[in-house]
Parts: C-alpha cells; sequence; structure tokens
C-alpha cells in the first residue's frame, strides 16, 4: 500500500510538471553559482565549488527550485528569490547594478561613484541624474522605432532604432562620416 501512494505521488509530481511546463529560471541556485564565480582566486573558486557538491549545498538548492521556487515562479510569474540588483564585472571595477520600479542605480565598486538612470513613463523618457543632482534627458521614444534625441544646440532629433537610424545620426551630428 505504501509503494502504491509513493508511485502515484510521484507520478502526480511529474505529471503536474509537465503540464505546466514550469522549468522556472531556477534562481536559486544561479546565485549561488554566480556568488561562487565572484572569488577572485581561482583556486579557491574551484575548492568551494567541488565544496559546495560534496555538502550536497548545489542539490539542495536545486531541489528547492524544482520542487518550489520554479513552480511558485510559474504561477505567480515572479521568482520569489529574484534579486533586484547585480554585481557586474567590468574593465576597471566592478559595478553594482539596482534596479526599482523608475529605473536603475549603478555604483562603481571601485570609488563608489553613483549614476542613476531614471525613466519617467509619463513622458516616456529615460534620464540620467548627474553628481550635483540634476537629471538630463538622455532621449524620449517617439513610438517604437524612433527617438527624441537632444543636441548640442538645444534643438531636438528624431532617430530611428536602426542601425542604419544611428549611423545617420552619428554622422550628422559628429560630422565623422565624410
Amino acid at each position: 500500500m505504501k509503494k502504491h501512494w509513493i508511485t502515484a505521488t510521484a507520478a502526480a509530481l511529474l505529471l503536474s510538471f509537465g503540464l505546466n511546463s514550469c522549468i522556472g529560471s531556477f534562481a536559486l541556485t544561479n546565485k549561488l553559482l554566480a556568488w561562487n564565480r565572484t572569488i577572485d582566486n581561482k583556486f579557491v573558486n574551484e575548492l568551494v565549488f567541488f565544496a559546495f557538491w560534496i555538502v550536497p549545498v548545489y542539490e539542495v538548492s536545486s531541489l528547492a527550485d524544482v520542487l518550489v521556487l520554479n513552480s511558485i515562479e510559474f504561477w505567480s510569474g515572479e521568482s520569489p528569490v529574484a534579486s533586484n540588483s547585480e554585481i557586474i564585472k567590468g574593465s576597471d571595477s566592478d559595478y553594482l547594478v539596482e534596479n526599482d520600479e523608475t529605473g536603475y542605480t549603478i555604483t562603481r565598486l571601485v570609488d563608489n561613484t553613483v549614476t542613476r538612470l531614471n525613466f519617467d513613463a509619463s513622458e516616456r523618457s529615460w534620464s540620467v541624474v548627474d553628481q550635483q543632482g540634476e537629471e538630463h534627458i538622455l532621449f524620449v521614444y517617439v513610438d517604437d522605432s524612433h527617438v527624441r534625441v537632444p543636441g548640442e544646440n538645444g534643438e531636438w532629433a528624431t532617430v530611428e532604432l536602426s542601425q542604419q537610424g544611428v549611423y545617420d545620426y552619428k554622422c550628422q551630428s559628429l560630422y565623422a562620416c565624410r
């Protein structure tokens, strides 16, 4: 009787996953792997990686993703462990990129210089906030394939969002295509 119950439960779980197609993002396991990649010394990185397989940290995080977290993500549309920040490696520094409802805050970790990018939904515009706190518009969406950008003399130019459109804008504004 007990064996029949376990088989029925396993079949129900497999059927549930198969019908729902809830592969998910495996956010917990990916966060763990991303943290391990931040270790600068490749030998220590390899030791941590190996230890996490022996201790079964990766196995437990994968199991939690498969059985619980990916299903929650599938049904709710959001990962319960998703982060609104990420560290990105640059050539001169690492950068902490944090996002919220209105844009991004980018912190250069070498000197803690902060840059803020804001999206104004009502104006459909992206702007940057400088170190003095002044906001400068970078561009405004005209439609799905065009943006308006401020020029040097205060006039606005409309740019097509294509390779040719950007090329044409560069040639007109920088005189670099002669």
